[in-house]
């Protein structure tokens, strides 16, 4: 048996970057981290061959004195924590001590730096098998550059496993898009082969920010997007959430940030997954730009070697004020949230064609509260007269109040209500009982949209003009044309309804004349008996009756005789892994779905113009209703200005 021995310097730090050095982009990353952490507002990164031939980045940061550069090449030697407590609140992105150890013992390392104290510059290399620091003077303003060059040729079978150039690139990219969202006070610039990809100046304004967002994300994902800014104690989460009709194929436009700090983390997925469940289109995945700020000492980064994942101290309270939050953010656009953000963009590009200056006027406007403006325009509204319903029958009249969404932060939102809490029947019979409506409601209606359009107060969604086909309805509002899909939006509306007659009337349970049992791990049934009383506000009474046993006593009556053992199983494995779970809640929302798309109107339905202007109303008073309940658009605008495009028109 052979003796054990001390690996040497260098085998060491080989054994290091296999975690740490995956490839280019990953030197990079850790490389201008360090820039960043070092008070850099400029960061320059010039990469041949992919970042295989060389790896150039220089900075203005504070930069490394004469006496600390060999050091600065030594395993676990860092000037970001001095003890156990700093390691609890890490406040900087780099911290381990070993990026530079590890690179440089798989390639060819310079580091060349110079403070504001020092009289000269000073630069170091490592030769030797034993990694033996050379140092000697150089030129160099105040800041640092480092050099990688011939990345992983000491170590052939590592770059075996290298892509090809443009592979390799893409990756680094990808690092350098990230860390720019991150940090938009800092000048970045990416050179490849001498030829400038990316140059990014420092964002301060909401405006320059949109600009860097749009650059990195594309245009289209900034005028798809809706503004979040939300805060709960010591957590703050703002951004940008794509709509749901601006779902990608793959989760390639996906940006988390915590602290700063680039992650992928499954709790964090998780919550976006709820929070788009009831409006994105099976398969699909969202595009966001999201940040979240909370207490350093509230996350661990310290679990994985290259800092992608973390760990939350009370991850139940982060996965619920992130699925709560962005829940709502998409339940508040409305039709008239697209057509504000249509406006910002066309008075953008009105001011950049009569005055580049004056984009410092576009900025403030758009720094507008969306909650104003939201309140401003339900406020108009209520003054009107109210408009007849499609779902208004003789026996109960419906009415539109604009009463407060207990979900939306204080924002005005329509609400559906009658004298008594309908019923999910109730509401089923009046889909059931659509009628069209009689001359005389057409007669009011029609001197109703003169006076409005006299008045010169046109909604969002405009005025229906004609039915297509049985199929989609047409309007016109002040943009343009709306087209709707009848069936789609009627679907979305009938939805929203029965959730909130089913939120009314509470949660049904019935007994099982024959109790279910389920066979569990022990600490699955130890979880199940911890959170009874939250399954109990679900609708389902379990009890545990042996260390592998529990048993099904209740159930929600809406879900009748299914199989509901599978359920109750998903549920504890999403408690035991994110410390919540809404299973239940979308099980019978999938039930109440199914209900409203068979009890929609359907096509070739002829409708009147006051029923279709009335299902216009009521889309715009009804969340989500952009998107029906399996994720395809309702509606979408076409405004004059593509419309003239279409015929070309002004050339």
């Amino acid at each position: 048996m052979k003796r054990i021995s001390l690996l040497s310097p260098r085998l060491a730090n080989q054994i290091a970057a296999g975690e740490v050095v995956e490839r280019p982009a990953s030197v990079v990353k850790e490389l201008v981290e360090n820039s960043i952490d070092a008070g850099a507002t400029r960061v320059d990164i010039d990469v041949e061959s992919g970042g295989v031939k060389l790896i150039k980045i220089r900075d203005n940061g504070s930069g490394i004195l004469k006496d600390d550069l060999a050091l600065a090449l030594s395993r676990h030697a860092t000037s970001k924590i001095t003890e156990l407590e700093d390691l609890e609140a890490v406040a900087s992105l780099g911290f381990r001590g070993e990026a530079l150890a590890s690179i440089s013992s798989v390639s060819r390392l310079s580091l060349t730096a110079n403070t504001e104290g020092q009289t000269e510059a000073w630069s170091v290399r490592v030769e030797g098998r034993d990694m033996e620091p050379v140092l000697s003077p150089a030129s160099h303003p105040t800041g640092t550059t480092i050099e990688v060059r011939d990345l992983f040729y000491n170590t052939p079978a590592r770059r075996k496993f290298l892509r090809t150039e443009k592979t390799e690139f893409g990756h680094l990219e990808e690092v350098i898009k990230r860390i720019a969202l991150s940090h938009f006070d800092i000048n970045f610039q990416l050179r490849h082969n001498q030829r400038v990809i990316h140059q990014l100046r420092s964002a301060h304004s909401a405006l320059e920010k949109d600009r860097r967002v749009a650059t990195v994300c594309g245009p289209a994902f900034l005028e798809q997007a809706v503004c979040i800014d939300a805060q709960a104690g010591d957590m703050r989460l703002w951004g940008w959430v794509g709509l749901p009709t601006f779902s990608r194929s793959q989760a390639d436009l996906q940006f988390f940030f915590v602290n700063g700090r680039v992650i992928r983390d499954k709790l964090v997925s998780h919550a976006v997954r709820q929070a788009y469940r009831d409006v994105l289109y099976n398969g699909r995945h969202p595009a966001f730009v999201l940040y979240l700020e909370l207490d350093p000492a509230g996350v661990d980064v310290n679990v994985h070697p290259t800092k992608h994942e973390v760990r939350f101290r009370d991850s139940r309270a982060v996965h619920n004020f992130l699925f709560s939050q962005l829940h709502h953010a998409l339940a508040e656009v409305s039709p008239e949230h697209h057509l504000i953000s249509q406006n910002l963009a066309e008075k953008e590009l009105e001011i950049k064609a009569k005055d580049n200056t004056a984009a410092g006027v576009f900025a403030g406007q758009q720094a507008i509260d969306w909650s104003q403006s939201r309140e401003h325009t339900n406020g108009v509204a209520s003054d009107k007269t109210e408009k007849p319903s499609i779902f208004q029958t003789e026996d109960t009249p419906v009415q539109y109040a604009s009463t407060p969404n207990k979900h939306s932060s204080g924002l005005a939102s329509k609400r559906w209500e009658q004298n008594t809490s309908p019923s999910t029947q109730q509401v089923s019979e009046k889909i059931a009982g659509w009628q069209r409506l009689d001359n005389s409601a057409e007669e009011v209606w029609h001197e109703l949209q003169n006076k409005e359009v006299a008045h010169g107060e046109v909604p969002p969604l405009g005025f229906a003009i004609a039915q297509l086909k049985g199929v989609y309805i047409l309007a016109e509002n002040e943009h343009g044309m709306v087209l709707v899909d009848m069936h789609a939006a009627h679907e979305r509306i009938t939805y929203e309804r029965m959730k909130v007659a089913y939120a009314g009337e509470g949660i049904k349970t019935q007994p099982l004349l024959v109790p279910e049992s389920i066979a569990i791990s022990e600490r699955e049934a130890d979880c199940a008996e911890e959170h009874k009383a939250l399954f109990k506000t679900l609708g389902f009474q379990v009890a545990r009756m042996g260390p592998e046993t529990l048993v099904i006593r209740e159930i929600p009556a809406i879900l009748g005789k299914q199989n509901v053992k599978p359920l109750v199983t998903a549920v504890i494995t999403d408690l035991m892994e994110y410390g919540a779970s809404d299973r239940i809640e979308a099980h019978i929302n999938e039930i109440l779905a199914t209900m409203a798309c068979h009890g929609s109107v359907r096509a070739n339905r002829r409708l009147t113009a006051a029923e279709m202007n009335a299902l216009l109303r009521d889309m715009e008073s009804t969340e989500r209703s952009g998107q029906c309940n399996h994720g395809r658009p309702t509606w979408t605008q076409l405004t004059m200005t593509e419309l003239d495009k279409l015929f070309l028109r002004g050339r």
